[in-house]
């Protein structure tokens, strides 16, 4: 484990601490293949990485976010695409821990997660769906609501139980249900063609006919209220994985080579000073991509903690986190992705052999920053410093119905 993190001092089974560890071992072969890691997310699921939130009486660990972004800093570190998975899920848990025992649906969900059940995203569609409104329709039938519709990045949801899906019934209001993913109405096909993060499972799921369950269909904004606050924060611990396991690859790389230039500072490029800066230079900002992230880690905490007291607090401290989280997008897509192209600077051309897939680092991090766009972030947090204007929350993506129209 990496000696950096607390993680083995979490009250945690010695059975999650070796998935994590572990997690890692065939990521190189994973990224080369372009194949799914179903056997290293059903043992994370199985040992507990799941539910690292939930209550010690539903199952659970009972873990702060700090200490849950501290397990998922490790666990990124030894492959990115694993914490992406569980994203979707991370927000199910959080929700029925918002709603609390004291909620009958909530109380299930906690027992669910707690034996190990997992839940993938399926929020995003295609095209002109999605943009104020969801093309994905929930409708009543004389069998119950059936929700019918065509998502993208459905992050997770090829290795999960259930998928959490935004639509909208036929008033149009907009909706959060979750769904069954082992019945006959629910396709998920593995077609995410980005350059990075190949092997999130972040492909494209059909819903025909899916059966719905009456107490599973809620109001979008009746749900906790940082949500995608938290869903950039899973980004983010993404993002800060990537550069340490680039900042430990450089490392072993340099570490190990014997070849170097005739008018380099010293005959080893171990002890080659410009060499050795290069890679200081990718730890720090490493270490900054940490502490960044745990930052916003603590904020977290208070939002969670908001449930406690009034709709304005947990409103204001809502609006706290999603500036937090989106301050840190902007902070940090520059120096990791300045970072994680060192590699080349350290190792010339040899740096480039595919079979090492050095660039994946790189290409998983300018994917993991094409999310939800920096450059918006980077002016609602101005407008607010300037003009005191709340955040964006509970955004969405499509073509507008207008869209030749400013």
């Amino acid at each position: 484990m990496n000696a950096r993190t607390p993680v083995s001092d979490l009250a945690l089974p010695e059975e999650l601490l070796a998935a994590i560890a572990d997690a890692g071992e065939n990521a190189l072969n994973r990224e080369l293949d372009r194949t799914l890691a179903y056997e290293e997310v059903r043992r994370l699921a199985d040992a507990g990485l799941g539910r690292l939130r939930v209550p010690a009486e539903s199952g659970g660990f009972g873990l702060s976010w700090v200490e849950t972004t501290e397990v998922l800093l490790e666990l990124a570190a030894q492959d990115s695409n694993i914490p992406q998975i569980f994203r979707g899920h991370l927000a199910v848990q959080e929700d029925a821990m918002w709603r609390g025992h004291q909620d009958v649906v909530a109380r299930g969900w906690l027992e669910r997660i707690g034996a190990g059940e997992l839940a993938g995203n399926a929020w995003t569609e295609p095209g002109k769906g999605g943009f104020h409104q969801s093309g994905t329709v929930v409708s009543q039938t004389p069998e119950g609501p059936v929700v019918n519709g065509v998502k993208y990045y459905t992050t997770g949801s090829i290795f999960a139980d259930w998928l959490d899906v935004t639509a909208r019934d036929e008033e149009g209001n907009e909706l959060g249900v979750v769904v069954q993913r082992d019945q006959p109405g629910v396709t998920i096909s593995d077609d995410w063609n980005g350059f990075g993060q190949r092997t999130t499972g972040s492909g494209s799921t059909t819903l025909h006919d899916a059966k719905v369950a009456e107490s599973e269909i809620r109001l979008l904004t009746d749900r906790f209220p940082y949500q995608t606050a938290l869903y950039q924060h899973i980004l983010l611990i993404v993002l800060a994985g990537i550069t340490e396991a680039a900042t430990r690859d450089i490392a072993q790389a340099v570490s190990t080579r014997t070849r170097t230039y005739s008018h380099a500072n010293t005959r080893r490029p171990a002890t080659d000073p410009q060499i050795l800066q290069a890679v200081g230079e990718v730890d720090a900002v490493a270490a900054l991509a940490r502490a960044q992230v745990l930052e916003t880690a603590r904020v977290l905490d208070r939002a969670f903690a908001s449930r406690e007291f009034s709709k304005d607090t947990q409103e204001n401290v809502a609006n706290e986190v999603e500036l937090a989280t989106g301050r840190a997008q902007v902070a940090l897509h520059k120096p990791v992705l300045e970072a994680t192209g060192r590699i080349l600077d350290t190792l010339g051309a040899s740096g480039t052999d595919r079979s090492k897939a050095l660039d994946r680092h790189w290409r998983n991090a300018r994917t993991v920053t094409s999310h939800n766009p920096w450059i918006y972030k980077a002016r609602i947090a101005g407008d607010h410093r300037v003009n005191g204007t709340a955040p964006v929350r509970l955004w969405s993506v499509g073509e507008p119905q207008n869209a030749t129209t400013v």
